[in-house]
Formats: structure tokens, C-alpha cells, sequence
């Protein structure tokens, strides 16, 4: 899907409803899947990770530098992301592999009886600077002034 396009729906949409700023787990989802690249087998996984963003129960952005961030499509839902403090990937020697390795979602929300791990179906590297320009114009869309109504009901620009 043309990232263009993708940016343009979602300021379309945003800018239609201009009192919701925050974008839904679909919306940031569609934001991320436009700026990844082609799957890759794995990833490298420094000493700690930078941070990491939930999208819903199948997928989230993990960081590993400021800027280096990695796309993970989940297997399955993953019930308590949401709910997560933090996470814990599973590695072999430093290395993240799709459909070996797994997210854990910790924190005191997280279940911890029979918790299930998360593996990871897939692994997309993000462009992170297309990304960042991307948030940037749909700050810029959502801060665009509304017209304003005048007492007969009219609209006039501000």
C-alpha cells in the first residue's frame, strides 16, 4: 500500500473528528505497516530495548535504538499487552527470530497463571524517519483550525 495514501486517509480521517486526538490500535497499526520494509528472519537485540509500543493483540513496535524500531506480527492475540508495564522478547545468542522466539508481557496487570508467550509471526524493520514525518503531518492535520460559526449558523474561516 502507497505510504502517501495511507497518511492521507488517516489525516482525512483525523481531521474529520478533531475532538478524538488520539489515534485507535487499527489507525496506528495502518500508520506503522506503511512505513515497514519487505520481512526479515530476524533482528538483532542489543542489551536492553529502547522501547516498545502496543497495537492491538496481534502486533507491536519494539525499539531497539532510538532509531531502529522492528515491526512484530503476533501468531495469535496476545491477551495481556495491553495491560503490560513492559515486555520481555525471547533470543538465541542476541538474535530475535520470527517464528522461534516470543514477546512476554510483564507488569502487576499481567496475569501470571498459565501465562502464555507470544510468538512472533513475522518482522518488518521500520523506517523511522518516514514514520516520524508521518506523525508530524498528522499533528500538523489535527491542529488545522475549524471554521468557525457565526450566530445566523454560517461558517466563517477564523
Amino acid at each position: 500500500m502507497n505510504k502517501m495514501l495511507v497518511a492521507a486517509a488517516l489525516a482525512a480521517a483525523l481531521t474529520g473528528c478533531s475532538s478524538t486526538p488520539k489515534l485507535s490500535d487499527a489507525e496506528r497499526l495502518a500508520l506503522y505497516q506503511a512505513h515497514a520494509g519487505a520481512e526479515v528472519r530476524s533482528f538483532r537485540m542489543w542489551s536492553r530495548l529502547d522501547g516498545w509500543t502496543p497495537l492491538g493483540e496481534r502486533a507491536l513496535v519494539v525499539w531497539t535504538r532510538p532509531q531502529e524500531a522492528w515491526l512484530l506480527d503476533l501468531m495469535g492475540p496476545c491477551q495481556d499487552l495491553d495491560y503490560a508495564t513492559a515486555i520481555a522478547l525471547t533470543s538465541n545468542t542476541s538474535q530475535v527470530y520470527a517464528r522461534f522466539d516470543s514477546v512476554m508481557p510483564l507488569g502487576s496487570m499481567v496475569g501470571h497463571v498459565g501465562r502464555i508467550p507470544c510468538r512472533i509471526e513475522s518482522i518488518r524493520p521500520l523506517d523511522t524517519k518516514a514514520l516520524k514525518q508521518a506523525r508530524e503531518q498528522l499533528r500538523e492535520a489535527q491542529a488545522t483550525p475549524r471554521p468557525q460559526e457565526t450566530p445566523d449558523g454560517a461558517s466563517k474561516a477564523p
